[in-house]
């Protein structure tokens, strides 16, 4: 009879090995994992992940806070942890050999990694496109080496990979399956007790420790300045984090604001954009969300000057904000660097929620940008995977 520590490798099904690097990426893996499951539930899942991964059964070898670091100056004070991580996880990967590897985002840790483990024969998938969508084409030719396919969740990027002869799958975004067409303000703002007959403004300022160092100081003496506007203005403030809610409230005190009308919230960052009239929010995914909710919004952003420098100089997008680059337009306004001051964003914010032309029809043009991303996004991704999942599982 074969002893029970032998019974789980036994039992256990096909690896996919997966790597996502902060809140969004974990939401992505989470959804992931689960569309996968309903076609191969003896799948296994495992490599960096967060709690919404773990949620779904994945084991997370090494902690994906570690790999939640934006910018060129910032991910150098993390340089020589992120290649010991990096070494030790490709050489675990090689000798497990998932049946595929997929890449969430974080593309200056996931590309070079899915480049070796491809060399090794092992399947490479990459999630999301990378945010400068690989205008430079030294880029481009960088993730042709890397992945065996690409996944995008905005319909423009297709023809771009294709283009470039990469294989490549519009899934769209699963935010937009997520969030509803239609929901109750009033009931969202009974369910988050918020008083009647007030503005209810939301600050973002970031998912990343990194981003609330920079982030969290300019929201706050904006959260400051728009009040003395909007007296009745109230504020909600939701963090993913004990770390990052020790920040923002570190901010709080040296600004002298602790007695701003304003609540910080632990999650629960889309009922709190549900529930707003407008939101200050720092460049990410979290601008998408506001967008599928319909909301005004002020999208903000600083990180080193020698990282913006570098930035100008490889001649990015003119746009930062996923609204403005769905649209190809500026749409709300974008507020970076030296441009992003308290003063500034107060006045941005003010100006966007009394503007009776942007009541009118942004909220118009941000639910023709939901349809066009609404897919069903898990059936999709199950296909997108199924050479190679298939294969596997019949394998095992």
């Amino acid at each position: 009879m074969k002893n029970d520590r032998e019974r789980p490798e036994r039992e256990a099904g096909p690896l996919v090995a997966i790597v996502a690097g902060e809140a969004s990426g974990d939401f992505l893996g989470a959804h992931l994992i689960a569309a996968l499951r309903r076609s191969y539930p003896r799948l296994r899942f495992a490599g960096i992940g967060g709690p919404k991964m773990e949620g779904e059964g994945f084991e997370s070898w090494f902690p994906m806070e570690r790999l939640a670091v934006r910018g060129y100056v910032e991910v150098l004070k993390h340089f020589a942890g992120l290649v010991m991580m990096r070494r030790r996880l490709k050489r675990r990967l090689i000798a497990e050999r998932p049946a595929l590897f997929i890449g969430i985002d974080a593309p200056d840790f996931n590309l070079s990694l899915e480049r070796a483990l491809k060399a090794q024969g092992i399947p490479t998938v990459h999630y999301v496109s990378p945010s400068l969508w690989a205008w430079r084409g030294g880029r481009i030719r960088a993730i042709a080496r890397s992945v065996s396919k690409m996944l995008v969740v905005f319909p423009f990027e297709e023809e771009l990979y294709r283009n470039a002869g990469i294989p490549v799958a519009y899934v769209g975004h699963p935010l937009a399956s997520l969030i509803p067409l239609q929901y109750d303000l009033e009931q969202i703002r009974e369910q988050l007790k918020l008083p009647g007959g007030r503005k209810v403004l939301v600050l973002l300022p970031g998912s990343r420790q990194s981003e609330l160092e920079y982030m969290a100081p300019i929201f706050v003496r904006a959260a400051l300045r728009i009040v003395e506007q909007l007296p009745s203005a109230i504020f909600l403030v939701p963090l993913v984090s004990r770390e990052t809610r020790a920040i923002f409230e570190q901010a709080l005190y040296d600004a002298g604001a602790t007695e701003l009308p304003l609540t910080v919230l632990f999650g629960h960052a889309r009922e709190a954009i549900a529930a707003a009239d407008a939101v200050l929010v720092a460049s990410g995914t979290a601008t998408l969300e506001a967008a599928l909710y319909r909301k005004p919004m002020v999208i903000a952003y600083r990180v080193s000057s020698i990282t913006a420098a570098i930035m100008r100089r490889l001649q990015y997008l003119p746009w930062v904000g996923l609204p403005n680059i769905i649209a190809g337009e500026f749409l709300v306004p974008e507020l970076l660097q030296e441009e992003a001051t308290p003063e500034n964003l107060a006045q941005a914010l003010v100006n966007i929620l009394n503007d009776p032309v942007v009541a009118k029809h942004l909220p118009e043009r941000f639910a023709a940008m939901h349809e066009l991303l609404h897919r069903d996004s898990a059936a999709i991704l199950a296909q997108a995977f199924a050479p190679w999942l298939a294969r596997a599982s019949s394998a095992a």
